[in-house]
């Protein structure tokens, strides 16, 4: 799950991070009274969207009257911003964040994040603020410094000031660099964050530095923890099958291939990714149905992919252990009929009361493929898809 700037900002405020005063609106008129409330004399004026390189596009805007303050926010507001980590349709702006501005004298880079290869939380920092760290890891990599913090002795002063050393920091800029670590290592920890970047950190012209901009992302296997986080949430910036799924405890992402996949296990479900691809096929998603389906969260299930307008055809493959396969064919058979079912559907099922469920199938009057194994489910679907289209 991820939030906006001035959410982010806002939380790290509380572990003591230095953020300048600010904002949010959702009307031109809102944005002019922030405006107002902050005094100037030069503002800032930030569409807030999940995606980074908002500058670039045009959501980034120094401005130097309240009047400007408006203008600016009323153009933002509504308009589809377009940067490269939102993709050419890009997204709609639905709130903007007015910020006081600061005197820059250096821009640096900071993150944080989980090193899935040690299981160390890595902080990383450069010196080369302001940019892409992709175009920095690939242009100047001798620019990136890595330290990892293992989890059993975690944030040691040492670390901050090998970093903020290693920044070419000194001084009471140093001392302030170190103090900014802390915290952000602490935010980072205590909500169970997966990503948390400052890009830019600034020096100011007297020696402090400041978090201008934050990028956070959280754990959604720990979001159980954090009612607080949880209720940042904004479901305009998230797919809304993605949010229906998640009620029905589904775990599916979609993806931008033309081929539905309903699965029970998430190896699984990658395997059947995989199969497809070989035999020339894209999925449109990963879905994850678990191992203590019931019948009503199969029919949601299907229901979900065939929400998708991209989906040509669908293949169920589902191996029952604890799923039993007459559940699985009896939420299929009920989705199909409830809406009307127009794509080539290909089943495989295997497993307990594989039998049961393949009557099931055969009894519905549906037009289904059977397969014997995932290879021969995946070709039927990818043939059944070409030759439908």
């Amino acid at each position: 799950m991820n939030i906006h700037e001035y959410q982010a900002k806002g939380l790290l405020s509380q572990f003591g991070a230095p953020v300048l005063k600010g904002g949010v609106a959702y009307t031109a008129q809102e944005a002019e009274a922030v405006a107002k409330e902050l005094g100037g004399p030069v503002w800032v004026v930030k569409a807030q969207i999940h995606a980074g390189g908002r500058g670039k596009g045009g959501g980034v805007k120094v401005v130097k009257s309240i009047e400007e303050v408006k203008k600016v926010a009323g153009e933002m507001l509504g308009m589809t911003l377009v940067t490269h980590q939102t993709g050419p349709e890009g997204k709609e702006v639905r709130r903007v964040y007015i910020e006081d501005g600061c005197a820059i004298a250096n821009e640096l880079y900071l993150s944080l994040l989980v090193d899935r290869a040690t299981g160390h939380v890595a902080i990383m920092a450069s010196t080369e603020g302001g940019m892409d760290i992709e175009e920095v890891a690939a242009a100047t990599p001798e620019k990136i410094i890595t330290i990892s913090i293992d989890p059993a002795t975690g944030l040691s002063g040492f670390h901050c000031r090998k970093v903020a050393y290693g920044l070419g920091l000194e001084g009471k800029t140093a001392s302030a660099c170190v103090k900014v670590i802390a915290s952000l290592y602490n935010a980072f920890v205590e909500k169970d964050a997966s990503l948390l970047e400052v890009n830019p950190l600034v020096v100011t012209e007297d020696g402090d530095m400041v978090v201008l901009d934050a990028k956070m992302g959280f754990d959604g296997n720990a979001l159980f923890r954090h009612k607080d986080v949880v209720e940042l949430r904004d479901p305009d910036e998230e797919d809304p099958m993605e949010l229906e799924a998640a009620k029905h405890e589904l775990n599916y992402i979609k993806l931008d291939g033309n081929i539905g996949c309903m699965v029970n296990g998430a190896g699984l479900a990658m395997a059947t990714m995989d199969i497809i691809k070989l035999k020339g096929g894209e999925p449109a998603n990963f879905l994850d149905v678990g191992g203590g389906a019931t019948k009503e969260r199969v029919t949601e299930a299907f229901k979900i992919i065939l929400s998708d307008s991209n989906v040509e055809g669908i293949l169920v493959n589902i191996f029952g252990g604890i799923m039993r396969c007459d559940v699985i064919a009896d939420g299929v058979v009920a989705a199909a009929k409830e809406v009307s079912l127009s794509v080539p559907l290909v089943v495989r099922l295997e497993g307990t009361n594989v039998d049961k469920g393949k009557k099931i199938l055969a009894d519905s009057g549906l037009t289904i493929l059977s397969a014997d194994d995932l290879g021969d489910a995946a070709e039927k679907v990818v043939k059944a898809v070409k030759e439908a289209s």
